[in-house]
């Protein structure tokens, strides 16, 4: 990470998070991320949260803001993420038929070779017919040479019509295969469309959000972010009281702290549906090129990087490793070390570091199986 991201990263947490009794909060993930000294988890720094609001129009009335933005964003972020999972299944089939398509012509053209080969052997013998063989056999000056080129030839003629049977019945599968294979591409393709179309819906309410947002005096503005950072302390703080930090004390691997280098210096680039950097990022956008920055091709989505990637428990997570969140596996962030994630949260929002413990945990996946140091 650059020293202007390290900086931002640090004050990001240190505003969230505090420091306590002269120690420093959990910003210390960073630095030790950026430096490439990931260690054993530290004890980490709890704070009481700010009291909210006492009960009054102007508070209620902002509760009920927050909650309708962040359902909202929840409902898009995970239609987002069906659309990218249903997309990225149409270009994989799409890959398929092509490969089958290549398959197919040169199954074709080794068929025609050896039919024309087939055919010449034919001719061959009509142009010699007319003597019986057993005359030849008493015309040849070698017998047994005879013998031995009547038999090569006859096996010969058996192996070309082998071949070409077995290519015929591999042609008439392939091209079964190829039907098949375009059905299947039409069927995702149905899905992609609507996955789309539930998207634009989403997004069409989205912006209803944001307009609403937007109304939001100054003020007001900060008020709200300061009560949705609340609530995600609220959950940390339940999640840390759980004592889950004190069973997680693993290293990061070397890939592991190239993933998060990449994704820490990334911290203030603003949040995009469907983005995979390098200005903006959406959260599986962000998860991807990291990894993808340290070696690891993963899956483009949340809910595939849930399905494909090796899961670890929780108390054998380490930094690099990936925290999956919501039922529907329709978020993700990577885990830094005591007890942060840094993530892309939600479009108006910029990539940062927060509490890995903010939202619910569905489990961790692990892109990589590499050893820690």
């Amino acid at each position: 990470m650059g020293s202007q991201g390290t900086q931002q990263g640090v004050r990001g947490v240190s505003a969230g998070w505090g420091v306590r009794g002269g120690r420093l909060a959990v910003c210390t993930a960073v630095v030790l991320c950026a430096t490439g000294l990931l260690g054993g988890t530290a004890t980490a720094v709890q704070r009481t949260p700010a009291p909210t609001p006492s009960p009054g129009g102007d508070a209620r009335h902002l509760e009920e803001v927050r909650k309708a933005i962040e359902g909202l964003y929840r409902t898009a972020e995970r239609a987002t993420e069906d659309y990218n999972a249903a997309e990225e299944q149409v270009q994989l089939q799409q890959k398929k038929i092509v490969e089958l398509a290549r398959t197919i012509d040169a199954a074709q053209r080794r068929l025609a070779t050896l039919k024309r080969r087939a055919g010449a052997l034919a001719s061959a013998q009509y142009r010699t017919g007319g003597i019986p063989p057993e005359a030849k056999l008493m015309l040849s000056p070698d017998p047994e040479a005879f013998l031995s080129n009547a038999d090569l030839t006859r096996k010969g003629q058996q192996a070309v019509k082998g071949v070409i049977s077995q290519l015929t019945h591999l042609k008439s599968d392939l091209e079964n295969y190829a039907q098949d294979a375009s059905r299947r591409w039409e069927e995702l393709e149905a899905n992609r469309k609507k996955k789309d179309d539930a998207r634009k819906k989403i997004n069409d309410k989205i912006d209803a959000a944001k307009e609403l947002e937007s109304r939001l005096a100054a003020k007001e503005k900060e008020r709200l972010r300061k009560l949705e950072d609340d609530q995600a302390l609220l959950a940390q703080q339940k999640w840390l009281d759980s004592g889950v930090l004190k069973e997680i004390s693993n290293k990061a691997s070397d890939q592991g702290k190239k993933a998060i280098s990449y994704a820490t210096s990334q911290i203030g680039k603003d949040y995009v549906w469907g983005a995979v950097g390098p200005d903006t990022f959406d959260c599986s956008g962000l998860t991807l090129r990291s990894w993808q920055s340290a070696g690891r091709t993963i899956p483009r989505t949340s809910q595939e990087q849930w399905r494909q990637l090796p899961r670890v428990a929780l108390k054998d997570m380490r930094p690099g490793d990936l925290v999956i969140y919501f039922s529907d596996a329709s978020h993700v962030g990577m885990y830094l070390g005591d007890g942060a994630i840094v993530h892309a949260p939600r479009p108006g929002r910029q990539v940062t570091i927060t509490g890995a413990g903010s939202m619910p945990i569905l489990g961790v996946v692990r892109p990589d199986r590499e050893p820690a140091d």
